[in-house]
């Protein structure tokens, strides 16, 4: 009597659809999570800008002046950063619980007295983005949301009807 070899295993087919589905599946994941962490790495450099503006507006209130260019931002988190013996003795800080003195991406801030970008404000800090490079199109700053507030980008909100109804055009911010 002859008996039927039991299978033992897979066969190279189904292990190469298996690995096939596991890759497939790998990189959905991997595209999300990278998504993901740009977005964070985005939201995070916003929300320094804004601890800073606001660690700054303190800083004025209590100093009666703005950092200069010289003292940057370190002036938030140490008053050594100060150049006077008068500045420090009445410094009221830390404003900033701890030093950040570089972005979300590594690279140092830019902290320019008074400002480049946008015309009577008292000072820009720039974080160069992803890139690391200033001046290109990643960089985010402290004025970001009052250009793009200053430009046409709300139009079709104005309450005139007159919009045709399309997005296709885009802002020119600045």
């Amino acid at each position: 009597m002859r008996t039927k070899p039991r299978r033992r295993g897979f066969t190279i087919l189904e292990l190469l659809i298996v690995i096939g589905i596991l890759l497939a599946i790998g990189s959905l994941v991997a595209v999300n999570v990278l998504g993901a962490s740009e977005k964070a790495d985005l939201k995070l450099a916003r929300a320094q800008l804004q601890a800073f503006e606001s660690a700054l507006e303190q800083f004025r209130v209590e100093m009666k002046r703005w950092p200069s260019e010289e003292e940057g931002l370190a002036v938030l988190w140490s008053k050594e950063a100060l150049a006077s013996d008068e500045d420090k003795a009445r410094y009221g800080g830390p404003y900033l619980k701890e030093a950040k003195p570089k972005d979300a991406w590594g690279n140092p801030w830019v902290f320019r007295v008074p400002s480049t970008i946008l015309e009577g404000q008292p000072f820009d800090i720039v974080s160069n983005g992803p890139d690391g490079q200033e001046g290109t199109e990643d960089d985010i700053s402290n004025h970001d949301s009052r250009k793009e507030a200053g430009g046409d980008e709300f139009g079709e909100f104005s309450g005139s009807g007159s919009g045709s109804g399309t997005s296709g055009g885009s802002a020119t911010g600045g």
